[in-house]
Formats: structure tokens, C-alpha cells, sequence
């Protein structure tokens, strides 16, 4: 399996995996406990790995969901805590997801060396999420809470991999998710707000980019050998049919309203245009059953 085959046939995986943490009720529980609504958890404890920065920082390193939206979290959260804070919060029920969730998962001791080495030989160069989550340290020694804290930084290689697509054939994050397979659905479901491009001449290039993405992906799975690079994509797609939601749960896969596989839990959506980031329309994506 060459590099950029396994990059293309293991992103679902990642995607899912990296983001399931996010989605658990305990994870949107402990937002509570610190004052915080999911949205505003969700922002800071994923951007919050970059520091003390600005909101535009955040919302440039994310890519996929409106400025405005990710202001609207991040200016609510640096009001009850510091974002580095909130980010080590986000990790700790990272790793607890893993132990809870992994454990004893046939895969684990593999992918825990297979993903540890992918993670360490990625070059983070235009990965700053990426770059930032490497970086922290990992508060749990149980392989299960490694492999999830791996997965999650996995995650935003995959992601920001595919936001350098995106911007490389000319597109908008926005067009890419118009592009998708929710369509506006999914743009509005990110906070962007109409008038929208349509959507015929931007699948060819969203394709394009998500070329590109695995391409980036497939130089960081070069550090594998073919075998463990099947090795590598065949476990990831064990482990994600492991944990997969039930059928019928409102929960989309990689490449509709989410095409980076790291947008918002639904539990925890972006708030509607002009919203405070606060209220009830908080807790469920805008628009709900629409994507």
C-alpha cells in the first residue's frame, strides 16, 4: 500500500476516531462543571493548544467554521478560564475516552506504535493545530489514553492537511463545504451565512483538494513500511466499526457538513448568525436534522 493510499483509505477512520472524544456526554458534562457551554468548551479546548491568542488566530488555524463563530466561543471561554487550561481539559477527557472506550481493543498495542510514529515523523510546517497538540504532554500512561490523544492530534493532521487543499485550488473553506455533501446545510451549520456560490463548479476542485490533503497525509505515513502501512489503515478501520455510533443517530461521516473530519460535535454546534454562544441553540447544531 503506498503512502497516499493509505492516507486516502484511513481519513474516515481518523476523522471519526479523533473527533468521538468531542462527542461523548461526559466530555460535554465536564464544560458544565467549568462554567463553560459546549460551544465555547468545544473552541477553546481544541484552539486553546495555540495559547493566548487571539480569536482570529483560532478561527484562521480551524478553518472550517466562521471568524465570527469562533469568537462568539472563544471570547465567551477566555471570561471564565485560559485557553491552554481548557485545552488540558479537553485532553484529560481525551484520555478518558480511551481508557473507557479502547481498552482492550485487539488493535491497541499496534496502532499505538504505528500512529506514535506517524504522529512524531509528520512535519508540521502549515499545521499549526497540528504542531500545537503535538507538542502537549499527555497526562495518562494507559496505552488506550495514548492511542485517543494520538488519534486526536491524527485528527488535525488530516484536517489542517485538507484546509492546505482547500486553499491550494483556490477554494474557500466555505466553498468546500458548500461542495459537500450537506451542501448550504452544512455551511450554515459552520456559521457561515448567505448568499452562497453554487455548487457545480466547486466539486471538481473539492475533490482536488482532498487529493492534496491525502498527499500531505501520505508523506507523514511514508515512515511506515507498505505492510505497516496496511496494517496501520486496516486497524483504524477495526477500531472505528468498534465504536461507531448506532445506525440512525444524527451523526455524519467525514466528508458532508464536516469535510476536515474536526468541525463541531453535535451536541455542541456553532451558534446561529448573531447568536451569544450562550443560550439553549447552543446545545444542537443550527438547523438540526439537516446534516
Amino acid at each position: 500500500m503506498t503512502p497516499e493510499q493509505a492516507a486516502t483509505v484511513s481519513r474516515p477512520s481518523v476523522l471519526a476516531l479523533g473527533r468521538a472524544p468531542g462527542e461523548c456526554p461526559r466530555t460535554l458534562r465536564r464544560a458544565r462543571l467549568v462554567g463553560l457551554s459546549g460551544w465555547a468548551f468545544y473552541v477553546t479546548g481544541r484552539g486553546g493548544a495555540l495559547g493566548d491568542v487571539h480569536a482570529e488566530t483560532v478561527a484562521a488555524a480551524i478553518g472550517f467554521i466562521a471568524p465570527e463563530a469562533v469568537a462568539d466561543g472563544w471570547d465567551t471561554a477566555g471570561r471564565t478560564a485560559r485557553p491552554a487550561e481548557v485545552a488540558a481539559g479537553n485532553l484529560v477527557e481525551c484520555c478518558r475516552w480511551g481508557v473507557e472506550r479502547l481498552s482492550g481493543a485487539p488493535e491497541l498495542p499496534r496502532l499505538v506504535g504505528l500512529c506514535g510514529r506517524v504522529v512524531a515523523g509528520a512535519d508540521g510546517a502549515g499545521l499549526p493545530l497540528f504542531a500545537a497538540w503535538r507538542a502537549m504532554s499527555v497526562p495518562h500512561d494507559a496505552p488506550a489514553a495514548r492511542l485517543a490523544a494520538l488519534l486526536y492530534v491524527l485528527r488535525e493532521l488530516v484536517g489542517g492537511s485538507y484546509l492546505l487543499g482547500v486553499r491550494a485550488v483556490g477554494m474557500s473553506p466555505r466553498d468546500a463545504l458548500v461542495a459537500g455533501d450537506e451542501g448550504v446545510a452544512g455551511a450554515a451549520a459552520h456559521g457561515w451565512p448567505p448568499p452562497y456560490p453554487a455548487v457545480g463548479p466547486l466539486v471538481r476542485r473539492r475533490l482536488l483538494a482532498q487529493a492534496i490533503g491525502d498527499r500531505l497525509v501520505g508523506a507523514a505515513l511514508a515512515v511506515l513500511s507498505p505492510v505497516e502501512r496496511a496494517e496501520y489503515a486496516a486497524g483504524l478501520a477495526a477500531l472505528h466499526a468498534r465504536i461507531r455510533p448506532p445506525a440512525g443517530r444524527d451523526g455524519a461521516e467525514p466528508g458532508g457538513a464536516d469535510p476536515d473530519g474536526a468541525g463541531p460535535p453535535r451536541a455542541a454546534g456553532p451558534p446561529r448568525a448573531g447568536g451569544s454562544g450562550d443560550g439553549p441553540e447552543n446545545e444542537r447544531r443550527p438547523g438540526a436534522g439537516s446534516g
